[in-house]
């Protein structure tokens, strides 16, 4: 129960009464009055809705006075049972609702729909009436159901009247204790049904629907008793929530902010309920005559304390001389917003955003709430004076104040707590400004040890809210460390991914400063700060095999570059599980988490070759990765077989036991004869240079066709026998060899007689050298007799000696010949030539006239040679012959003057006489004129080209 003696007072509204508007004159500012006999009152679709109580509401002695403007009320004094109508622009209209009086109103707020009793005739008949405020009849609301207010047939006065938004429930209270429930459409008769719903000894006094989801109940309260029917359930249950009740108007439903409960005011407290139980109840003491609930205010109108009391069923009935207090009470915030006293209150209706109390005397007064920066200026400014500041921020968090104003009175209350020495309730206001509030203003506070545990709170929610910065996190694990609390620092850095507020880079650094190397670890590989957790694991912990575990784990990108920068050290700790990852890096990397699986990716690869400076002082590691790289990947880089070639040569060259060393001989040699080292042939020939690895010089020489160097090689190990098998296996491809052979054993002073013979034997077979420089060439050898190239000599003048013969009896051939064709030449000159040929050289038949003969002796049908012939002066069956002599003396005038070429053969042929007597027989030295076939107009000289033509190409044949 809430003491109604400590709540505060404020004036959160500005009292007024409502003057009359300017009239055409200018005049106006009197007072507004209403018509006299007001008995009843409601508000809602923008008007002030009054209904006329007839002779028994009007006053006795005391009128209301007549507005100038409102003239239409002068005939109310003869007038009863009137409905008025108030808008804002105090424009009063009024229409005849019953013939003697209304006694009550209900005016909806979601529709334009006013519900009325009242009565037509004398006696107990109330009627009830549903306008149609939007529809016309004859210029009045449209009527659009009326029926008779009694329960049963038992005659009974109305005590009070309420209406669901829905249209769908109407209830009416009686005095005799009935309740009367209508369900259905109320604007019509057909689609409704009335039925009594309660029964009692004590007049019902109040009745409220209350709506929840699909869920409706109705609230009926009489002088003795409350009760809570649900109406969205056959037979409507119901249930009796308390044994008091209240008086007239003394009880109301609030809004969503207290739940709407249903609130009964009695004499000495108000009291909420829900539908099913008692809920709060407030000490407010005094009669209470109305009560209404207006936007989270409780209104209570009550008699002054110094007046009698009165019935409480008639707590409206008030005599004329009463005054009254009007409360307008703030439960949530537990404070009185107004209050003033009034003279014999009416009601107090609630319509554009005010509240309007009309009194007896028929004026309207109006409550007008102050904006919300003025109820918060005025308030906390007592209040703060006060170090009232729970209500102050009550107030302004129930008037929806910004987050910034409510910033500002938290601040000032850490600030009050701060300088009492309260730090713990100081620290609870500075993290509600959290967001507002610069941080550093209250990090400044409790920067002291003694206070750190209260830093580290505010910490914690600036994180939280995930306002920190980088410093805020520094700051947040350093208070930790001091505290040394564990089990806080596991639980900062442990939160999930989704709720991390901090800045996770930062938190990694301050832990390896700190210490925490296994929270750092564990943080950096929870937030994949893959770098963070390696450095870690390699620089703090030392632990190389979880470090490699780890790189297994990442993708390829990742794993690729860490292993490259961290290779050297896993390799210097844990050489073997090093290296079998770089073999699966290197060929088919797939994660380790991911191994597994039908969307299984295709697996990448490394470049090996950019791992080889990994193994730096792990040669044995390194052999075992190149020569698996070699086998399962035979596309490796040239790298990685040329540092396997480098590899295995040393150790061949190093290896002392011999059998070891024939092992490692065949391995570096299979890998040379690989074919991996065309490309590199120079690289490779170095190495095995360097290492006096000779199979494999050799080898290379071969392979590059180095065949001199091959030679070189034995005659500088002096082995004659390899010299002579170089010559006879490469001698074809390169015969110099033999020369170089030759002048290599001139040179010995050692009996080289039997190498000697057998490369002389060899050049005169080849005929490689002139005899002049071969005995030149022996000349240098001391050793070297005459007898050594008897032999050579004798046969190379008996062959001389046969070709000389062989030569003259050509020249003589040549001559004979040569005198026969001029001999020919002139005959045809000067004889005539009888041809004697009786076939067709063509089709072989015998010759007819006409024919065409040539004087190479062949003869022709003139149809025959018509149809084969290409050219008028050449012989079908001479021509081809005719064309290949012409091509190869043309052939040997293009080539007359390629001066370079010739020059070039005569330096490198071992004969330069046969050279130049081929340039002979070419015709490079003498000057041909070639007499091709004059045109039709010289005639005469025809025969003498067609007899030059003729001997050339017989001189061709004879050759």
């Amino acid at each position: 129960m809430a003491a109604y003696l400590q709540w505060r007072r404020f004036v959160f509204f500005d009292r007024e009464t409502v003057k009359e508007p300017p009239g055409p004159d200018g005049a106006g500012g009197k007072p507004f009055a209403l018509p006299p006999g007001i008995a009843v009152c409601d508000s809602g679709r923008g008007s002030l809705v009054f209904g006329d109580g007839g002779r028994r509401g009007r006053p006795g002695a005391r009128r209301g006075r007549v507005s100038p403007l409102t003239v239409c009320l002068n005939r109310a004094l003869h007038m009863e049972g009137q409905i008025w109508f108030l808008p804002r622009s105090l424009q009063l209209s009024s229409f005849q609702a019953y013939k003697l009086r209304v006694t009550h109103l209900y005016q909806l707020k979601q529709h334009s729909i006013l519900v009325s009793v009242g009565e037509d005739e004398e006696g107990i008949n109330p009627l009830v009436k549903v306008w149609n405020l939007e529809k016309r009849d004859g210029g009045n609301p449209l009527c659009t159901r009326i029926f008779p207010a009694i329960p049963g047939n038992k005659p009974t006065v109305v005590s009070c009247l309420t209406v669901h938004e829905n249209l769908n429930f109407m209830a009416i209270g009686f005095a005799d204790g009935s309740v009367v429930l209508t369900k259905g459409d109320i604007t019509r008769d057909r689609h409704s049904k009335t039925q009594i719903l309660h029964e009692g000894s004590y007049p019902v006094t109040g009745l409220a629907f209350r709506q929840s989801g699909k869920t409706t109940h109705l609230f009926v309260v009489t002088t003795e008793n409350i009760q809570s029917y649900m109406l969205s359930v056959k037979d409507y249950p119901h249930l009796e929530l308390d044994t008091h009740g209240c008086g007239l108007r003394c009880s109301s439903l609030s809004d969503p902010s207290q739940d709407l409960q249903f609130i009964v005011a009695g004499n000495e407290c108000v009291y909420l309920y829900q539908p099913d139980e008692r809920g709060p109840c407030f000490a407010f003491e005094g009669q209470k005559l109305i009560v209404h609930w207006y936007r989270g205010y409780l209104i209570i109108v009550s008699k002054d304390q110094k007046t009698s009391p009165k019935s409480e069923f008639a707590g409206n009935e008030a005599q004329n001389s009463d005054r009254q207090v009007l409360n307008i009470y703030d439960l949530c915030n537990k404070f009185i917003a107004y209050s003033s006293i009034f003279d014999d209150i009416v009601d107090v209706l609630a319509e554009w955003g005010s509240l309007y109390v009309l009194t007896r005397d028929g004026k309207i007064h109006v409550l007008q709430e102050k904006d919300t920066q003025t109820k918060l200026e005025a308030c906390q400014s007592m209040l703060f004076r006060k170090n009232l500041f729970e209500m102050a921020i009550n107030l302004a968090k129930s008037h929806h104040l910004d987050s910034d104003g409510l910033s500002e009175i938290f601040r000032q209350y850490g600030d009050h707590l701060y300088n009492k020495g309260n730090h713990d309730g100081a620290i609870q206001q500075y993290i509600r400004t959290i967001g507002k509030l610069e941080p550093s203003y209250v990090i400044r506070k409790f920067l002291d040890a003694q206070r750190i545990h209260n830093l580290t709170a505010y910490l914690q929610t600036l994180h939280l809210q995930s306002l920190a910065n980088a410093d805020h996190t520094t700051l947040l694990l350093n208070c930790y460390t001091k505290l040394k609390d564990s089990s806080k620092l596991e639980e900062f850095i442990k939160t999930s991914e989704s709720e991390v507020h901090f800045d996770v880079e930062t938190a990694i650094k301050v832990l390896r400063q700190a210490g925490y190397y296994s929270h750092a670890a564990y943080l950096a590989e929870k937030h994949a700060h893959h770098e963070w957790y390696l450095k870690i694991q390699l620089e703090d912990i030392k632990n190389y095999q979880e470090a490699l575990r780890y790189i297994g784990k990442l993708p390829f990108d990742q794993a690729e570059s860490n292993m490259k920068r961290y290779g050297k050290i896993l390799m210097h700790h844990v050489p073997n599980e090093t290296t079998e990852l770089l073999k699966i890096l290197c060929t088919d990397y797939r994660p380790s988490g991911d191994n597994e699986g039908p969307g299984m990716l295709e697996g990448k690869k490394a470049n090996s070759e950019e791992f080889i400076p990994v193994f730096a002082n792990n040669s044995r590691e390194l052999k075992a990765f190149l020569e698996h790289m070699t086998e399962v990947q035979a596309d490796s880089p040239q790298g990685v077989y040329d540092t396997l070639l480098e590899l295995r040569l040393q150790n061949w060259a190093h290896e002392q036991d011999e059998q070891v060393k024939e092992k490692l001989h065949n391995e570096a040699l299979t890998l040379l004869k690989s074919g991996r080292f065309k490309t590199v042939f120079d690289k490779a020939l170095v190495l095995c240079q360097m290492h006096n690895f000779k199979d494999g010089v050799l080898y290379l020489y071969e392979q590059g066709k180095l065949f001199q160097q091959i030679m070189h090689y034995h005659m500088q190990n002096e082995q004659y026998k390899k010299v002579i098998e170089v010559c006879e296996l490469y001698g074809d491809q390169e015969a110099c060899l033999w020369e170089q052979a030759l002048g290599y054993f001139a040179r010995k002073e050692e009996d080289c007689k039997e190498y000697i013979a057998a490369v002389l034997k060899h050049i005169e077979n080849k005929n490689l050298m002139p005899p002049l420089l071969v005995v030149q060439t022996l000349a240098h050898n001391s050793t070297a007799t005459l007898s050594v190239i008897k032999d050579y000599l004798v046969n190379k003048l008996q062959k001389q000696s046969r070709q000389i013969e062989q030569d003259e009896q050509r020249i003589q051939k040549y001559r004979e010949e040569t005198t026969r064709i001029r001999r020919e030449i002139e005959e045809l000159k000067a004889s005539p030539k009888i041809f004697q040929k009786t076939k067709c050289s063509i089709c072989t038949s015998a010759l007819e006239l006409p024919s065409v003969h040539f004087l190479c002796g062949h003869s022709f049908h003139q149809h025959c040679f018509e149809s084969y012939s290409e050219s008028d002066s050449e012989c079908p069956t001479c021509m081809p012959e005719n064309r290949k002599v012409m091509d190869m003396i043309r052939a040997q005038e293009q080539k007359r003057d390629l001066h370079d070429q010739f020059q070039h053969q005569l330096k490198c042929s071992n004969d330069g006489f046969s050279v130049v007597a081929d340039y002979f027989g070419r015709g490079v030295f003498n000057k041909l004129t070639l007499i091709t076939d004059l045109p039709s107009g010289k005639a005469a000289a025809t025969i003498e080209a067609g007899l030059q033509r003729e001997l050339l190409i017989h001189t061709k044949r004879s050759t």
